[in-house]
């Protein structure tokens, strides 16, 4: 991987923020505005008739990202400032917007809760419905050309493939058979039909589909098949796949992958109603209320406080809200059920061989022994309760299906919650120990008349 250059046109470079297959993207300088900007850095490829080819190409998709930029003013859409061509290299000057794309929230492990995705996806289809407007369709909707920040601001990227609908087809230099990334395709463009608006409303859809879902709604060995299943195949029900959204939000997605266009989404406005009809009936809904209630008391508890928000929200998913009467036992000693507890209120009693140990209350870890025993996977302790609980059980199995990090931090937690108690039960069988070697040494290291001490031979 070649160095970043210090400097590119007038512009100088801060860092690299990203990397494709034929662009390089960096966080740069005005020297003169104080301003950060990001630089799409397109290096040619000399010599070689392909490398010609694909430069021309490159061009082509640069002179066309700039093109219809200059037509596009939307705070949901990147802004493109200029876009400069030099003999070995061309770089397109853009708006700086320090998030991530939507590629990290596509994984199962790290999914978005409902509300947000449609926000998002809200934000999304309002910027599709205005470059419409504009007489633009973009063509290659995807997750890794949406970005967003913290505070879900969102920014549509990467209008390279963008097709004006005002020019006629044979004479768009923009348009070429099969642009697009398969997975997101519509229908009409696997197929290689004219396209309209409506076919970035049909990936949209995929999106949302995605991010809800942790996976893609159609999914193939070879593109063959990929292609025969978006053509002929209905999407899974996302409602199945993620307890966390409606029916009507399953609705939602269905009627943006129609198949049948005349069936599908007008514009993305309509579609962007529906979507805050969704939004309302989750926000209005008893359960999403209660897991708001849930969520502040979790984010009280000092077991969660290296968690963030979004993960901690995805902590309510994996496990499950329990209580328990006063008196009643929770676990056995020696039973080999791995799910264990995180104590929200209540006390617990844990013992040995009907001998209590000792007592637990809010934040404390409870039968982890089977989970981290990965020996002989059984229970050290019995737990009974001693007035009535609530906690929040932990099943190994799901939270394997979790990121690494939130599996990194439970397993630091709960290694730094058993270290706590065996120190206080170190601490309380001390009391009915004998007197240690320690208490019999003198200040300087030796030992005091009396005592005992281990004499090496000299020799």
């Amino acid at each position: 991987m070649e160095p970043a250059p210090a400097t590119i046109g007038k512009y100088q470079v801060v860092r690299e923020i990203g990397r494709g297959a034929t662009a390089t993207v960096y966080e740069a300088r005005h020297p003169k505005l104080s301003r950060s900007v990001a630089i799409k850095l397109v290096r040619f490829d000399g010599g070689s008739r392909d490398g010609s080819k694909l430069n021309r190409r490159l061009l082509k998709l640069l002179r066309a990202e700039e093109t219809v930029a200059r037509r596009l003013d939307h705070p949901n859409i990147i802004s493109i400032y200029e876009v400069v061509t030099e003999p070995d290299q061309a770089y397109v000057v853009m708006e700086y917007f320090p998030g991530a794309t939507l590629e990290k929230f596509c994984g199962f492990e790290r999914r978005l809760p409902v509300p947000r995705v449609i926000g998002i996806m809200f934000k999304c289809c309002m910027a599709l419905d205005y470059i419409y407007r504009q007489g633009i369709v973009h063509r290659d909707i995807k997750p890794a050309n949406i970005l967003v920040n913290d505070n879900d601001d969102v920014r549509i990227t990467d209008f390279g493939l963008a097709l004006d609908v005002d020019k006629q087809i044979e004479v768009d230099s923009t348009f070429i058979m099969g642009v697009g990334s398969p997975a997101y395709m519509s229908p009409e463009q696997v197929k290689g039909y004219p396209l309209d608006h409506k076919t970035d409303l049909y990936s949209l859809g995929v999106v949302t589909f995605h991010l809800l879902t942790g996976r893609l709604p159609f999914r193939a060995v070879n593109p063959a098949q990929l292609v025969y299943k978006i053509i002929n195949t209905d999407p899974p029900s996302v409602a199945q796949l993620n307890p966390d959204a409606s029916e009507q939000m399953n609705a939602v997605i269905r009627k943006a992958m129609e198949k049948d266009l005349y069936s599908r989404y007008k514009n993305g406005a309509e579609f962007a109603k529906d979507l805050s009809a969704a939004r309302y009936e989750i926000v209005e809904d008893k359960s999403a209320r209660l897991d708001a209630v849930r969520f502040s008391t979790l984010r009280e508890q000092t077991f969660f406080s290296e968690f963030d928000d979004v993960e901690l929200w995805e902590i309510l998913r994996i496990s499950i809200w329990r209580t328990a009467r006063a008196r009643v036992k929770l676990l056995g000693e020696g039973d080999v059920r791995q799910r264990f507890g995180v104590l929200l209120e209540g006390r617990i009693e844990l013992s040995i061989g009907a001998r209590r140990i000792m007592e637990l209350g809010p934040g404390a870890v409870f039968g982890e022994t089977a989970w981290l025993d990965r020996a002989r996977g059984r229970q050290a302790f019995s737990v009974v309760s001693l007035a009535p609980l609530v906690y929040l059980e932990i099943n190994p199995a799901a939270l394997a299906l979790a990121s690494d990090e939130i599996q990194k931090i439970f397993t630091r937690e709960v290694a730094a919650a058993v270290a706590s108690r065996l120190g206080a039960l170190a601490a309380a069988h001390a009391e009915h120990c004998p007197p240690a070697a320690e208490s019999h040494l003198d200040a300087t290291g030796g030992h005091t008349p009396g005592g005992f001490g281990l004499h090496l031979a000299k020799g």
